[in-house]
């Protein structure tokens, strides 16, 4: 559908829905700045190099007698 056609239908509805429209649009035109937005902030790769650490043993079951402990619980 070309420009031309799109317009001359919505000149064919009634105002109040021409306004429906129109905040459709806009809605519309709102959304793909924003994704434009999010497309230009990019995260950069090994920001947190250097700042986690974690233990060797990260994977290994944690003994039973750790999982009661109140200290476990903080």
């Amino acid at each position: 559908m070309g420009q031309l056609q799109l317009l001359e239908k919505v000149k064919k509805i009634p105002p109040a829905y021409q306004q429906e429209v129109e905040d459709f649009v806009d809605f519309i035109l709102s959304k793909k700045l924003r994704s434009a937005d999010k497309d230009a902030v990019k995260r950069r790769v090994g920001l947190l190099k250097g700042k986690l650490w974690m233990s060797d043993d990260f994977d290994e079951p944690a003994p039973i007698s750790s999982l009661n402990s109140p200290s476990a619980m903080q």
